[in-house]
């Protein structure tokens, strides 16, 4: 699922438009990414916790000539899944759905197809096949 997909889910429970929603959607992802760069946790209960993660400076190799290379400090953005997460990914529990709050559209009544009748199909003529000339020597 991408963030549009997202969006239409969001907007499809409820009485929200999809305008509305994608307002939302930015600022809950603006805000989170604010708080990790001011070095906060975000946690959110049954979802996870988005925290920055501190690498140190090291030393690597480069995998083509073998030389040894510094790499500098850096911090990356890190995600921890919460217990409920976990255990919905793993089947462990069900996620409880909520009816959408619209109407559902009436179902059409489903018509009998009228039997096709068998159609003769023409066999292609054989196309005679090409023979290749005998390469010349010379």
């Amino acid at each position: 699922m991408n963030k549009a997909e997202l969006i239409d889910a969001v907007a499809g429970r409820g009485d929200v438009s999809k305008r509305e929603v994608t307002e939302i959607v930015d600022a809950f992802i603006e805000e989170i990414k604010k708080s990790v760069v001011r070095g906060d946790k975000v946690a959110i209960s049954g979802f996870g916790i988005f925290e920055a993660q501190a690498r140190k400076a090291r030393l690597g190799r480069n995998p083509r000539t073998g030389e040894t290379v510094k790499i500098k400090a850096t911090k990356l953005p890190k995600f921890r899944p919460g217990a409920e997460f976990k255990a919905v990914v793993s089947g462990a529990k069900k996620i409880a759905t909520a009816a959408p709050k619209k109407a559902a559209p009436k179902k059409a009544v489903a018509k009998k197809a009228a039997p096709k009748k068998a159609v003769a199909k023409k066999a292609a003529p054989k196309k005679a096949a090409a023979k290749k000339a005998p390469a010349r020597r010379k």
